[in-house]
């Protein structure tokens, strides 16, 4: 779906109240501390590594960044990391 599209569903599901990720496709991440990282909605892993991993995330990348981390379950649209996280980027 082309980033136009993307940003008009988010607006109607905020008018309309309902959770933007789910309405419009959008990732949905939860942290757990420095250790675990719960991300819904990718599109692919890009790079993996025990210091980096890099996921697609609509027309975006998602980088993890830390020490020992591992992929603890991946599905076709959801993926936990645990280790150590020090830090999340969102690149576009």
């Amino acid at each position: 779906m082309e980033e136009r599209g993307r940003e008009y569903l988010a607006r109607m599901a905020e008018l309309f109240d309902l959770p933007a990720d789910a309405a419009a496709g959008l990732s949905h991440m939860e942290l757990l501390g420095d250790r675990q990282l719960l991300l819904e909605g990718h599109e692919g892993l890009l790079a993996y590594g025990t210091e980096l991993i890099e996921l697609s995330v609509g027309g975006a990348v998602v980088r993890v960044i830390g020490a020992g981390l591992t992929l603890k379950g991946m599905t076709e649209r959801e993926v936990r990391i645990g280790g150590r996280i020090d830090g999340i980027e969102f690149l576009r």
